[in-house]
């Protein structure tokens, strides 16, 4: 079916269902389908057509789920941007998507560029929905204009077509075995695809629900679990660290999830013992992109699940390790990661140069990961390719460090990047933080890696910091360790 006609339809099967809430709205189908249809007249209103650009800059709210609708009917595509950006750095995504409406808070009105419309209401107290003109799209028709996370220069922006979004979703549905008793709790940002795809659309289309939380706060949040009764959610390694690090006496009712997802990162397999040894959820280890849409790997929800990898292939996508030279490898043996499915991103906008370096001429996206495949097809990724250091000639996979590190208990989340060495090239530095209440020394790590790994892999410096910074997804900020650790040196 198509993405756009889905709040009608489920308005149609079941009006008085429900479809979303969040902190403070619960909708029902029809009540959702009549606030798309309400914002599509206004972002007529303000000449929206076809093949147009909106930004939506909100923070996690049912508004945002709306937006993203209204703007689907019309033909225009969507690209959710940060509410927490910088001012420049809002200023240049929007304008180079070329958006000609941002949809935003009040408070962000300045950070919006004269040449691009605000619009602060979506749901205005004249509520008759204005007509629209029907729209019928194509799977080559640009859904999705989510811009990567920056890390080496401006942000790109990834295009995602119908298409791509289409079979997501499909794939997601059927690896998690989703149905109409699907009920997600959201509490990724919804600026990123994991938590529109996974979260939101999958459970939707499936004829499920979803409930929106706010600004995650692992304090408050089984609170939200014991209220909402849903089925599973996604995080990422942070998020399942904070809450098995909960106060012992906190003791909240999990039956109503049947599992929680890991994402965005590579989670140690003591953490999600941890975890599902304290709360009895199982954690489903999956692994993606945004140039694939979301996820191109998953350890199956009823199967076998090697815990340490991150899965099987999800349904309609294939996996190649491949060398240097482009060429596949045995099972076990590490190399670049290349996925191939419908997901795959059209390319990056108005890059045609960095697109053809990413995805090949049969169609297969250089992930710029290494890993490795073992003789089942699970797959284990050993690290980011730049984040590969050489000591000395010798290659240092960061991963590696950090998951033994975690074997400590009193570890809560560990980082090893690497810092300019005038002889050996390069040298890691290992930066913690401890679990609370937890005292560790820094010759009790250096004691136990040297135990672990080789002498060359035995970082040169561990600092022990009160917590690791985290970029807007959730993941530990390696750049802006890299910058610590130099800062430290100078």
């Amino acid at each position: 079916m198509n993405l756009p006609d889905l709040p009608e339809m489920r308005a149609a099967q079941d009006p008085n269902g429900p479809a979303i809430a969040d902190d403070a709205v619960e909708l029902t189908n029809a009540e959702f389908s009549s606030a798309v249809a309400i914002a599509s007249g206004v972002l007529r209103s303000h000449g929206i057509l076809a093949g147009d650009v909106v930004a939506i800059m909100l923070p996690n709210s049912t508004s945002f789920v709306v937006g993203l609708f209204a703007a689907w009917r019309l033909g225009a595509t969507v690209t959710p941007i940060n509410p927490s950006l910088a001012a420049d750095e809002v200023e240049h995504q929007l304008h180079d998507s070329a958006a000609k409406v941002v949809v935003t808070l009040p408070e962000r009105l300045a950070d919006a560029p004269h040449s691009v419309v605000a619009i602060t209401d979506l749901a205005p107290h004249s509520s008759t929905p204005v007509a629209v003109p029907e729209w019928m799209p194509s799977s080559a028709d640009l859904a999705l204009l989510i811009y990567t996370s920056g890390t080496t220069g401006r942000p790109k922006g990834v295009m995602l077509d119908h298409g791509n979004v289409d079979a997501m979703c499909s794939m997601v549905i059927e690896g998690f075995g989703l149905d109409s008793a699907a009920h997600s709790l959201l509490i990724l940002p919804l600026f990123h695809v994991n938590g529109i795809v996974v979260s939101t659309l999958s459970p939707l289309l499936a004829g499920g629900r979803a409930t929106i939380a706010g600004r995650f706060d692992a304090r408050a949040f089984f609170d939200r679990v014991e209220r909402a009764r849903p089925t599973y959610f996604s995080g990422v390694p942070a998020i399942y660290a904070m809450l098995a690090d909960l106060p012992s006496d906190v003791s909240p009712d999990t039956s109503s999830l049947q599992f929680a997802v890991c994402g965005a990162a590579p989670a140690n397999v003591e953490l999600l013992a941890k975890f599902h040894d304290r709360f009895g959820v199982p954690i489903i280890e999956g692994y993606g992109l945004s140039e694939g849409t979301c996820a191109s790997t998953l350890n199956p929800l009823r199967g076998v699940r090697k815990a340490g990898t991150v899965g099987l292939p999800l349904p309609g996508q294939s996996v190649r390790i491949v060398n240097g030279d482009g060429r596949d490898v045995d099972p076990g043996m590490a190399g670049e990661v290349l996925i191939k499915g419908e997901n795959v991103m059209r390319g990056y906008l108005n890059k045609p140069e960095e697109t053809a370096v990413t995805i090949t001429d049969e169609g297969w996206l250089r992930t710029g990961d290494i890993g490795y495949l073992d003789e089942d097809g699970y797959l284990t990724l050993v690290d980011r390719a730049k984040d590969m250091l050489i000591r000395g000639g010798e290659n240092i996979y960061p991963k590696e460090i950090e998951n033994v590190v975690h074997q400590l208990p009193d570890v809560f989340e560990a980082a090893v990047v690497g810092r300019s060495h005038p002889v050996l090239g390069e040298e890691p530095v290992l930066l913690i933080s401890l679990a609370s209440g937890a005292s560790l020394g820094e010759d009790d790590i250096r004691g136990h890696l040297a135990e672990k790994v080789s002498k060359f892999k035995v970082p040169a410096e561990i600092l022990i910091i009160e917590s690791l910074p985290k970029n807007p997804v959730g993941k530990i900020d390696k750049p802006s360790l890299r910058k610590r650790v130099s800062a430290v040196v100078s």
